[in-house]
């Protein structure tokens, strides 16, 4: 650590920890935009080079938007060029002066006022080679984002894309509403939920699985378009396409069916890869994806009926079976997660990958809460969108028959061994109260921008993946060695 070197600087310059703010009008970016000879500016950012000439040193600052090369001389700092030598890199500073082209033609701020505004007690990542560490730059994001520029404008553009799905929906009349995370029962969706307890009304709450049934009292009440941008939570297995918190949407418009929502998402994803990209073909990993619509519609009946000889009309039990039997899977039951493992691998089989597939033509026991078709009862309007191989929305006709959503419900609790087994009762309550029919949609935030951003992991486009705590570490991840 530096302490000794901080020391020295708050004797003679006073503490840079005192230091309140530094107002700078403009970013480096906007500065060199508008670069002009002998131009006053201020401007700070992080010390990442500098070099000495005698009583001379140059040096480059970086902010959020670019970097900008500073010049600093004795006979115009006088002592505070003193201050400019005991700089570690890394440090934070704030400089004011002119702007100058160099005799290489470079933008630079001749230095003639400085301030450390943050001093670093530990030195930062090798600088030449970035932080490459896949662990440390999960566990300490904060370092990964300072030596890998490119680190921090995916998570820039992640938040321009989630500001452009706002945006989308926003002129379509929707309206952006928010709904409890702690739920009473744990519902909307299937998997595992994560426990909790309220303590002043001393009872078990669950973070929640989805907001869909808050979000389908809101149509009962009259709010015929609404959409949440939402934090979920599933107590699951992690991997690179699995989170235990994650970003959804879910979007709900009245008077409308789910091939309604087909044509939202062929809107909404093209628009995002035009936009990014200039293109409706995208690269991801090694994938030529092309966003232009139609796309696929494939059978997920007719997909099992062909590998496993199953037929619509097949209870669960007798779908598990033959599962389970041309697998070698235990005839136990077949998970959530499995389900969607075995689908993703049968559509990599049979399908291309190049192009989004909305897959149809869902069983109606595996969907409690979406409608049943009318010409077959054991088939529900439903679709999942994969897009390389990812499942990355799910979208129902609502199902609004409060009758049949509560023989859903028992018939789900029978076979849902994560739920608790209990009817969300208000819910039917608020169907018998008459819900106009619907279309819902929910996309997989993370899933779609680390698509869109060309990202091999979920954990590359979540600033702070859920990580186990490393053995042998202090609560702040520290080894004993390194403190």
């Amino acid at each position: 650590m530096s302490i000794e070197k901080l020391n020295k600087i708050s004797q003679e310059f006073g503490s840079p920890f005192l230091e309140k703010s530094f107002p700078k009008p403009f970013t480096i970016k906007e500065i060199l935009n508008a670069f002009q000879e002998n131009k006053e500016v201020t401007v700070a950012g992080r010390l990442i080079t500098r070099r000495e000439h005698g009583k001379s040193s140059f040096g480059h600052i970086v902010d959020h938007t670019g970097k900008l090369q500073i010049y600093a001389r004795l006979n115009t700092l006088d002592k505070y060029y003193q201050l400019f030598k005991d700089l570690d890199i890394g440090d934070i500073i704030g400089v004011k002066g002119k702007l100058f082209t160099t005799h290489t033609g470079e933008q630079t701020v001749l230095v003639e006022e400085l301030k450390l505004l943050s001093k670093v007690l530990r030195p930062l990542p090798e600088k030449w080679h970035g932080l490459k560490d896949v662990e440390v730059r999960y566990r300490q994001r904060y370092l990964d984002l300072i030596a890998n520029p490119q680190v921090r404008d995916i998570f820039i553009k992640r938040s321009h894309i989630i500001a452009r799905i706002r945006d989308f929906f926003n002129t379509k009349g929707y309206i952006e509403v928010e709904t409890p995370m702690l739920h009473p029962l744990a519902g909307g969706a299937s998997g595992k939920p994560f426990v909790t307890h309220h303590n002043s009304n001393d009872m078990d709450v669950y973070l929640r699985i989805a907001p869909e049934l808050y979000l389908k009292r809101l149509l009962v009440g009259g709010m015929e378009r609404v959409y949440e941008l939402n934090r979920s939570f599933r107590n699951e297995g992690i991997s690179t396409r699995h989170s235990p918190e994650f970003s959804m949407l879910e979007a709900y418009c009245a008077y409308e069916d789910y091939e309604y929502q087909m044509k939202v998402c062929e809107d909404l994803f093209s628009q995002l890869a035009n936009e990014l990209y200039g293109s409706l073909i995208i690269d991801y990993q090694g994938i030529k994806i092309d966003f232009t619509p139609p796309w696929q519609k494939i059978s997920f009946a007719k997909m099992f009926q062909e590998e496993f000889g199953i037929e619509a009309s097949d209870n669960e039990d007798v779908f598990v079976n033959k599962v389970s039997k041309k697998l070698n899977l235990s005839a136990k039951g077949i998970s959530r997660t499995q389900m969607l493992n075995i689908t993703e691998e049968l559509i990599e089989k049979h399908y291309p990958k190049d192009k989004p597939a909305f897959i149809v033509d869902f069983f109606t026991w595996t969907s409690p809460l979406a409608k049943k078709m009318k010409d077959n009862p054991y088939l529900v309007e439903r679709f999942e969108l994969f897009i390389a191989g990812l499942e990355v929305a799910n979208a129902y006709s609502e199902l609004n028959d409060p009758i049949e959503q509560e023989e859903r419900f028992k018939k789900q609790l029978e076979t849902e061994e994560d739920l608790p087994k209990k009817i969300d009762k208000d819910f039917v309550l608020s169907l018998e109260y008459g819900m106009p029919p619907a279309a819902g949609l929910g996309i997989g935030i993370d899933r779609l921008v680390m698509i869109l951003l060309n990202q091999p992991s979920i954990r590359d486009v979540i600033l702070f993946p859920l990580l186990k705590p490393l053995e042998g570490t202090d609560d702040r991840g520290q080894k004993a060695e390194d403190r």
